[in-house]
């Protein structure tokens, strides 16, 4: 059970072949800190309900290891393949249905939004998104693992849209007023 004056949050970077997922611990003004971080691969399966399948048990048995507080999962975004775009809106559908029934509000963010909070550019690269981890968030990154950083940086914009929000405190509307109330988490690069 998670102490009253921490957050575990689960951040999903949902797909139907690879699905990454991070857990970040956060207590109260510290830097958050990677709890774990992975992708879950569903590219052994040819039957795409049982890709559904895998993941919802997977994240249901990640959800009972670390008992997340919070989650927030990443909204797709719109592409040219609608056939890609039906299996991506089903594999975030069934992300959110393990983790809702455990009775945890899933937050949606876009990945605009996740890009911004991270590095203060919505259009950054995935690249950029990865590089900026290590001055944010203590832990080791797999800075490789593209998927896995990915649902990193949607448990940390969460951080960042819901800090201090359990203190009465407004939620921030973006990077640059998150860095006015805290000088002190703006990264030397």
């Amino acid at each position: 059970m998670t102490d009253k004056k921490q957050k575990i949050i689960m951040g999903i970077d949902p797909g139907s072949n690879l699905l990454g997922y991070a857990f970040i611990q956060v207590i109260a003004k510290n830097k958050p800190k990677i709890i774990s971080m992975g992708t879950l691969d569903m590219r052994k399966y040819e039957n795409h309900s049982q890709k559904l399948a895998h993941i919802f048990t997977q994240l249901q048995k990640l959800i009972a290891l670390y008992e997340p507080t919070d989650a927030a999962i990443e909204a797709p975004f719109y592409g040219k393949n609608a056939q890609s775009m039906l299996k991506l809106g089903r594999a975030q559908g069934v992300a959110m249905v393990a983790i809702s029934e455990k009775g945890i509000i899933v937050e949606e963010y876009s990945p605009k939004s996740v890009k911004k909070a991270v590095t203060g550019n919505g259009n950054a690269s995935k690249e950029q998104l990865a590089k900026m981890f290590p001055h944010i968030i203590d832990g080791e990154i797999d800075l490789n693992k593209l998927d896995a950083t990915d649902a990193l940086g949607v448990a940390f914009c969460h951080h960042i849209q819901t800090q201090g929000l359990e203190l009465g405190q407004k939620k921030h509307k973006d990077w640059n007023s998150f860095l006015k109330e805290n000088p002190q988490r703006k990264a030397k690069l």
